[in-house]
């Protein structure tokens, strides 16, 4: 599998990330009649990765009342989740939409969600877990520095206990979720890695396993111990190389994880490697992040 016109593209059609502090914080005036505003963080600055990106939070219907308190979920690419305005192409997942819905339907638990953008054309620098070379938009060989691992870390130690310290949220590993996808799944697999007991929950779809030569199949084939993260995995079968999802799933179950405990395995027929394939299932998705009934305690 090779980078895809999305990830190539990033820098380009999604923009860079502007500079200030993360203290400014209002509802979106688009926001339509009667649903719940978009809070936005303008230029959320980050001390470890010297940047700052935009930061999207949806609140779910009713938040505040009786001081409820809700899990949580991070969204890589976080411009492509909410609002048609600022997704890559104009394609994004209208994922409050569909958790507005959910919610109505008493099908899954009140979420707070939160879309965190990437930096444009640092993008390939902060998914990525190695320094490697990657095809360009115009088809140059470009090379990203490999910094996922900081990127995660100022997830975890910047970004989430802002979160947590203005937000009624739930802490804990078991109502903390990370979801992305192409280049962003790819990443949050590595959250599974290296952040465990922050985030129970990991949502990888289409993730770009082609990476530096599948270096993410020799990451979890090094594991000795399986995390105690569920994760949910999948792709598209009209997508180049889905084949490798397969291969991935296997190294999954080899160390550990289950099909239908907490492994969710999907194939999805005819889907390609775009935003719009995404949003189509991430209705599905929340679902398995937030079912009512909760999940197994974690031992």
């Amino acid at each position: 599998m090779h980078d895809s016109p999305r990830d190539r593209a990033a820098g380009k059609a999604l923009g860079f990330a502007r500079g200030g502090s993360q203290r400014a914080a209002f509802a979106m005036p688009s926001a339509p009649k009667g649903k719940t505003p978009l809070r936005l963080h303008r230029r959320f600055l980050s001390r470890s990765l010297r940047n700052n990106r935009d930061i999207v939070v949806w609140l779910p219907p009713g938040y505040g009342l009786a001081r409820r308190r809700h899990p949580v979920v991070y969204f890589q690419d976080g411009q492509n989740i909410f609002d048609p305005a600022t997704a890559f192409l104009g394609h994004a997942w209208h994922a409050g939409d569909r958790a507005a819905g959910l919610i109505r339907a008493h099908r899954i638990v009140a979420p707070i969600m939160v879309g965190i953008y990437n930096t444009g054309f640092n993008r390939m620098n902060e998914y990525a877990p190695t320094p490697a070379e990657f095809a360009g938009w115009d088809g140059e060989q470009c090379r990203s520095t490999g910094d996922a691992k900081r990127y995660a870390k100022f997830v975890v130690t910047e970004l989430k206990p802002f979160i947590d310290a203005h937000y009624l949220t739930l802490p804990g590993p078991r109502h903390t979720a990370v979801v992305g996808s192409s280049m962003g799944g790819l990443v949050s697999l590595y959250f599974a890695l290296w952040h465990p007991r922050v985030f129970g929950h990991v949502v990888a779809m289409s993730p770009s396993l082609w990476w530096d030569n599948r270096t993410v199949f020799q990451e979890f084939s090094r594991l000795r111990k399986k995390p105690d993260v569920r994760l949910w995995l999948d792709m598209g079968t009209a997508e180049p190389g889905w084949e490798a999802i397969r291969l991935f799933r296997d190294t999954l179950i080899s160390k550990g994880w289950k099909e239908g405990d907490d492994l969710a395995y999907r194939e999805v027929p005819g889907a390609e490697h775009a935003e719009h394939a995404w949003a189509a299932r991430i209705g599905d998705v929340l679902e398995w992040l937030l079912p009512l009934k909760a999940p197994p305690p974690r031992r």
